[in-house]
């Protein structure tokens, strides 16, 4: 089923909104974080990150909303004083 079928069959869902591109693998979001993908799981249990949408047994994170979370959680380096 196309994309257009699905909106003319009722709302978009949030799981259906955006393309692919906007979700990232936890292999993505802990090449993103600079950590393990284990680590990433690990996060995704404790609810650590934003974002998260499972797919089935899939995790996948949205691009958009990680990604401002950090720039709002972002600590200045000492060189950016």
């Amino acid at each position: 089923m196309t994309a257009a079928a699905r909106r003319s069959d009722g709302p978009v869902r949030a799981s259906e909104a955006g393309s692919a591109g906007d979700l990232m693998t936890p292999e993505e979001v802990a090449q993103t974080l600079r950590t393990s993908r284990t680590a990433v799981y690990a996060m995704v249990q404790r609810r650590q990150l934003p974002g998260v949408i499972r797919i089935g047994r899939r995790v996948r994170v949205q691009r958009g909303v990680l990604l401002e979370w950090l720039d709002q959680n972002r600590v200045p380096s000492t060189h950016e004083e």
